[in-house]
């Protein structure tokens, strides 16, 4: 098979800061690239922040095209272990599948400080013709579903079958975990989006087991609202909810 390099721009992004940690996932067929302005915004509030790039991802679709999501899982959760050994507390975030990975992490370790999940995928109703399909072996994309014009997201122009069955398997399953995930949440749905429907995050508030969870309403901003009119309103909001999660004494030093 061959080897493709990443695409530039779609590298892995890294800022130290305090011993405040804060973990990004970006989404099916995106790279951190998409969630860049979120990252360097919770960098400057002094927090240390990073967002790898998940396998198969920022490439060639021809990577993507083996990939399995427990790899993806993988991608996230060996962020989430790097960060720990340089932070004292995790917040993760994440962006559509990546707010689905985002919630797997949390089940799995609990002792995570709180999460923010943005337009999180429990369905893509898009894809739902090609469940039982073996062919195409690629499906055309669409641009990304982003309101404001001239913005440009990494991504592929094609989505491997092979990849689209393994976000529905990923989609499928997490809703059972939603009962047994305690830590804090926020939510961000974008009210018009043309991907993920609103209706996903108001069935994961309504289901997840977190005593604290606050939904926030996105009214200008379409699928990666990360990239979209919204993303200040985003990092202002996400900037509050690690603040109210983590003590005076450490906040008081920022």
């Amino acid at each position: 098979m061959k080897k493709y390099t990443v695409i530039p721009g779609a590298e892995p992004f890294y800022w130290e800061g305090n011993e405040i940690g804060v973990l990004i996932s970006h989404g099916f067929m995106g790279t951190p690239q998409s969630m860049q302005f979120l990252g360097e915004a919770l960098a400057e509030f002094g927090y240390t922040v990073f967002a790898p790039r998940l396998k198969g991802h920022g490439t060639h679709e021809e990577d993507l095209e083996n990939c399995h999501h427990e790899e993806w899982f993988d991608s996230l959760e060996e962020g989430y272990e790097w960060l720990k050994l340089r932070c004292t507390e995790i917040f993760v975030v994440g962006q559509s599948m990546g707010g689905t990975l985002t919630l797997k992490l949390a089940h799995k370790y609990p002792d995570i400080k709180g999460i923010m999940l943005i337009n999180t995928a429990l369905s893509v109703p898009g894809f739902n013709y090609l469940e039982d399909k073996t062919e195409p072996r690629f499906v055309d994309e669409p641009a990304p579903d982003i309101k404001e014009k001239g913005i440009h997201e990494i991504t592929y122009d094609k989505a491997p079958l092979t990849a689209i069955h393994q976000l529905q398997a990923l989609m499928k399953f997490t809703p059972t975990l939603l009962p047994s995930i305690t830590v804090p949440v926020l939510c961000f749905k974008s009210i018009e989006d043309h991907v993920v429907p609103a209706e996903n995050s108001d069935y994961l508030l309504e289901h997840i087991g977190s005593a604290k969870k606050e939904m926030v309403s996105l009214f200008n901003s379409y699928h990666v609202a990360s990239m979209d009119y919204d993303k200040e309103l985003i990092a202002k909001r996400c900037g509050q909810f690690i603040e109210q999660q983590i003590p005076k004494a450490v906040t008081s030093s920022f």
